[in-house]
């Protein structure tokens, strides 16, 4: 088991910028159909954004944003009754559309329609503090047999990537070994699981808030949390339980924090292998190659692609001479050949694993944010975290985070947010 606590150098860090990063954060709608218990957007009526104003933000992200692919969020996405041109709109702007949604109103009927529109692949929120009818006494694990009528509905369609994303809280975090066995079963058509950890601002005794000069009652904002949560889970933690049954999983990069550069706010594996085997994990260099290839011949980095070069893994073996853990799973793949030859007929899986750590809140009230953050949106014309995006629509400015200790000085502190990653 490698430490990466102690050395993030051995990672590679991501490339990706604010101007120069592979995905970009659109909302067409505030209305949603379920409560999510972690979630930090109001559910908003007639929130609806009509197509001249979504096709306005997305020029928008072209001209301030080299990117790649646009998630396409909110609110629930398909309850916009224009989602089928939004993703056509995105598409013909050469982007790839990504649907980030709960998948209650996804019917095959919609997704034919959708794939002939042009979108690229979804992110599914499945988790268990959603209140999803017909699944509120259902566990995580128990919630992996609808996640796998989603991937195969997605697979049975054919050509779209399948990601599934789940938040984790302090209740929920022994349940993460079982979802990620389960998709390793699924490595064929999951190509993507997230872990977000759970972040809530919950006012104690050493904290005031503010706008401006003002201070403010934390409860007037929509992630608010309670007494008694625990909402300081580290990436690092999560991994150290996945590690216990999976000692070989190890991270290959990441993206640090705004105020911590040694923190690891977006974590990431891969994994290569067979539907009923796990081959390795790839190292940093691989990510390296794969970023920097993608860069130079696409002219933007990578984050999304069509499933079918996720089942290209063998191809990555040529990997093998620079990057010592691909030369691991080379030499597996090779062995098992001669305990069971017909595998030289299967496709070798390339399967990603992310655990995302939102905001952690420092003793000096600055907010360790996620440093070149792909989740940004548009507000105003700017490049603005998403997950700040209730505050700038509710007072106009940012929240912030002062130890009672430096309540003198609230003036003109340094810019601090209370921003929430989606949760």
């Amino acid at each position: 088991m490698e430490n990466i606590t102690s050395k993030f150098q051995n990672l590679y860090r991501l490339p990706w910028s604010l101007p120069d990063n592979p995905i970009s954060w659109l909302e067409p709608t505030s209305v949603c159909n379920l409560a999510c218990e972690g979630c930090y957007r109001g559910n908003e009526p007639d929130s609806h954004k009509t197509l001249s104003e979504i096709d306005r933000e997305v020029q928008i992200f072209k001209k301030l944003r080299n990117t790649d692919g646009i998630s396409i969020a909110g609110g629930e996405p398909l309850l916009h009754p224009n989602i089928e041109e939004i993703v056509h709109l995105i598409s013909e702007a050469g982007l790839k559309p990504i649907i980030n949604t709960n998948g209650i109103a996804l019917t095959k009927e919609l997704l034919k329609s959708l794939k002939k529109a042009g979108v690229c692949g979804f992110t599914i929120h499945i988790d268990s503090k959603q209140g999803r009818p017909g699944w509120k006494d259902k566990n995580e694990l128990e919630l992996n047999e609808l996640r796998l009528k989603y991937a195969e509905m997605l697979a049975e369609e054919g050509g779209i990537f399948c990601a599934f994303n789940s938040t984790v809280y302090e209740d929920t975090l022994p349940y993460a070994n079982g979802m990620i066995e389960w998709a390793g079963k699924h490595i064929d058509i999951v190509q993507l699981m997230v872990f977000i950890l759970y972040r809530a601002a919950i006012p104690d005794l050493s904290f005031d808030w503010y706008i401006g000069g003002e201070k403010i009652a934390l409860d007037c904002l929509k992630y608010a949390g309670r007494d008694g949560e625990k909402i300081d889970l580290k990436s690092t933690e999560l991994l150290s339980v996945i590690q216990e049954k999976f000692p070989e999983f190890t991270p290959c990069a990441f993206l640090n924090g705004t105020e911590k550069p040694d923190s690891y706010k977006w974590l990431l594996t891969a994994r290569m292998g067979f539907r009923d085997r796990i081959l390795g994990y790839p190292g940093p260099k691989h990510m390296e190659i794969i970023q920097s290839i993608h860069h130079l011949v696409k002219g933007h980095y990578l984050a999304y692609c069509k499933p079918l070069y996720s089942q290209m893994g063998r191809s990555m073996l040529i990997f093998s001479f620079l990057d010592p853990r691909i030369r691991t799973i080379a030499v597996r793949y090779l062995k098992s050949l001669f305990t069971k030859p017909t595998r030289l007929f299967k496709k070798i899986y390339y399967q990603s694993i992310m655990i995302i750590q939102p905001v952690d809140f420092l003793p000096s009230g600055a907010q360790n944010m996620c440093d070149s953050c792909p989740d940004m949106t548009v507000w105003k014309d700017q490049l603005v975290w998403s997950c700040r995006l209730e505050e700038l629509k509710t007072f106009g400015c940012w929240v912030r985070s002062i130890p009672k200790s430096m309540k003198s000085e609230v003036v003109e502190p340094q810019n601090q947010t209370m921003g929430m990653k989606r949760a």
